[in-house]
């Protein structure tokens, strides 16, 4: 064969690697930073729930009857559930890095359920869509408010 006739001419496939990982990178991206900021989300508000139960629990069961010293003992096991975030529970107000992000409160009262027994109840608002703990990512849904409050039959 004479002249070439039985060569195949070979296609430059050089380069569209690189273009295929220009193409996917973004997208990986988008979804391992959501990911981790979901995550992150989904912590904190786990940090809420348990903060607001051991808030109450420590209310309840605080040795002391007075209404300063049950609400001081609140407030530190809230504080400490919170404090890994940069967030505390102080004079009704929940502050991240100097800003009211929130509300936190306490009250003692009669048990809905018994009225011959007292009840303490840690409530905490904070307000996500407004503050978030990291910045927003296009695609990943956040809530505006995050809301728990927890009640705990005082001892």
């Amino acid at each position: 064969m004479a002249g070439g006739v039985g060569r195949r001419r070979v296609r430059d496939d050089r380069g569209s690697a690189a273009v295929e990982f220009a193409l996917v990178v973004p997208l990986l991206m988008v979804l391992l930073f959501g990911v981790i900021s979901y995550g992150y989300l989904l912590s904190f508000r786990q940090a809420l729930s348990q903060g607001a139960a051991e808030g109450a629990r420590a209310a309840a069961v605080s040795a002391t009857t007075t209404s300063t010293a049950r609400s001081a003992a609140a407030l530190s096991a809230l504080n400490s559930s919170l404090d890994t975030y940069g967030v505390s529970c102080s004079g009704g107000a929940l502050v991240k890095g100097g800003s009211t992000v929130g509300t936190c409160s306490l009250s003692v009262a009669t048990c809905s359920n018994d009225a011959s027994a007292q009840c303490a109840t840690l409530a905490v608002v904070y307000q996500y869509g407004a503050h978030p703990l990291l910045p927003d990512l296009p695609l990943v849904p956040t809530p505006d408010v995050l809301r728990y409050s927890a009640v705990a039959r005082v001892s």
